[in-house]
């Protein structure tokens, strides 16, 4: 499934909030408002005003809502989850050129709170996936030290880490010296 700019832009934002979650294995990487602010610099998220401290709860928990769409068991489960989480925004698709991007869509709608714009984007993001028949894609890295998520867009699905260059090296390190000793 080809994926176009706002896709994998969305779908990269959302991998990433749900990876600094200490759910994923890792530290919480989403304490303070901080962080939130990097998360949305990092992103480009326009529209986005001063962020205090209950911008920063809505976002964790809409963190771990989208964590759970990823380690759905099943893509029924991911529906179900996903549409709970979009059924708590307002949706108001509308196209929009900023920041040096081409026309695209946002779906939040203008006086959005930054968990509103997260639900919205990252969630239609998701939805498009699931309508696409194409839930098997997102995944939990297969390194079992590592629980992060990534959605795998490799042609034939064969994607098994979240990254090549660190668990998959790691495991592949692992696989071969295993081998030697045998």
């Amino acid at each position: 499934m080809p994926f176009g700019h706002d896709m994998v832009h969305s779908l990269a934002a959302a991998v990433d909030l749900v990876n600094t979650s200490p759910a994923t294995g890792g530290p919480d990487r989403l304490v303070d408002t901080q962080q939130l602010g990097d998360f949305v610099e990092r992103h480009q998220m326009s529209g986005v005003g001063e962020l205090g401290a209950t911008d920063l709860s809505e976002v964790r928990a809409v963190r771990e809502a989208f964590h759970k769409v990823f380690t759905a068991p099943d893509q029924a489960t991911a529906v179900i989850r996903l549409n709970t989480l979009l059924s708590g925004t307002r949706i108001t698709p509308r196209l929009t050129e900023h920041d040096g991007h081409p026309l695209h869509i946002h779906y939040f709608a203008p006086d959005a709170s930054i968990s509103e714009h997260l639900s919205a984007d990252l969630g239609v993001a998701l939805a498009h996936v699931l309508a696409e028949g194409e839930w098997e894609r997102l995944r939990t890295c297969s390194a079992p030290d590592c629980g992060n998520v990534f959605v795998d867009e490799s042609r034939n699905r064969s994607r098994v880490y979240c990254d090549s260059r660190t668990c998959g090296n790691r495991m592949h390190v692992a696989a071969y010296r295993a081998r030697r000793r045998a």
